[in-house]
């Protein structure tokens, strides 16, 4: 029995992959990577429904490092898909190569996506990954050339699928035949491709290129200000975001709240001056129920110390203006 590792999102796409494979004999286990912008919870379901045993990986550092310089560019916002993709596979070809699998499979369909999906795509997601030879792409593998698992007898290429173009009326209709019957709709689950974050994102990016993972987790929480070119405000937006503020700060991040009023948690980022301090404290006195006062004292944390500053709250007509959207 052939052993086969698949890029799995939990998808219907990447289900059906798996599926294919797996109705002709072939052992089949998923591998799902995790990063800030992408989490595994819908390949968990998907393994569960199909019963196949799947593998979590945590990429951010990596993929993070990738998306700052991607080598094919960006598609309509913030996603590098064929970097990306070319990058799972490279990580995932590593259980190949050590003997746990035989090969890799996806599940991508030709013409499914104008600019990553088309066949020069596909060809150069394989040869960027360093792993052509041991990719196999069931849902559409019969329009391709055979691979080397076809020629090998590790699987039959009759019993692989002829699926290309962006409808996924051939994708449900196998779905109803093979008693799939939950599955996620088209598109979501990065947030690279999702145009509310990535304004967020491009302006970390090109503000503070040495960002860290943390630092994207912090775009998730609240509204975010830009003080200066070097430092940058997050403003909660309810109890939860002050208490997933709170729990974000690490050394070199700065913490700020009104004590005597109810209002926001704020966390400064970056390489804040005296002026971005003061700034960043009458935003959040001008959130707070403070914010008729003429002035407020506001409470720093800064990497185990504190100080106070009173400042006059900012209206947030005013301050609405440095937000980023």
């Amino acid at each position: 029995m052939s052993k086969a590792l698949g890029l799995f999102s939990g998808g219907l796409d990447s289900t059906l992959a798996a599926l294919t494979l797996k109705r002709q004999g072939v052992a089949v286990t998923g591998i799902v990577f995790v990063t800030p912008f992408f989490g595994a919870e819908r390949a968990r379901q998907a393994a569960r429904q199909i019963d196949i045993p799947l593998i979590v990986e945590n990429i951010g550092d990596i993929h993070l490092d990738m998306l700052k310089k991607p080598r094919y560019g960006y598609g309509r916002n913030l996603n590098p898909c064929i970097d990306c993709h070319a990058l799972m596979f490279r990580l995932a070809a590593r259980h190949v190569q050590s003997g746990e699998f035989d090969f890799l499979f996806s599940g991508e369909v030709l013409g499914q996506r104008p600019m990553s999906q088309n066949y020069n795509a596909l060809q150069a997601v394989a040869k960027h990954a360093g792993c052509a030879d041991i990719i196999l792409r069931p849902l559409c593998a019969r329009l391709l050339p055979p691979t080397a698992m076809e020629e090998q007898g590790l699987v039959a290429r009759e019993k692989l699928l002829d699926i290309q173009g962006r409808s996924r009326k051939r994708q449900e209709d196998y779905a109803r035949q093979w008693d799939l019957h939950e599955y996620p709709g088209s598109g979501g689950g990065c947030l690279l491709t999702e145009k509310s974050f990535t304004g967020k994102l491009r302006d970390l990016l090109e503000h503070q290129p040495e960002c860290t993972v943390q630092d994207i987790e912090i775009l998730k929480l609240g509204r975010q200000f830009r003080l200066s070119c070097s430092a940058k405000l997050t403003l909660g937006r309810n109890q939860e975001d002050n208490e997933n503020l709170q729990a974000a700060a690490r050394p070199g991040y700065i913490l700020m709240h009104a004590p005597e009023f109810r209002g926001p948690t704020g966390l400064i980022s970056g390489n804040p001056t005296p002026n971005d301090l003061l700034l960043a404290a009458a935003i959040v006195a001008g959130y707070g129920k403070g914010r008729d006062q003429m002035q407020v004292t506001v409470r720093l944390f800064h990497d185990g110390e504190e100080r106070l500053m009173s400042v006059a709250p900012m209206s947030q007509d005013r301050s609405v203006l440095l937000q980023v959207l």
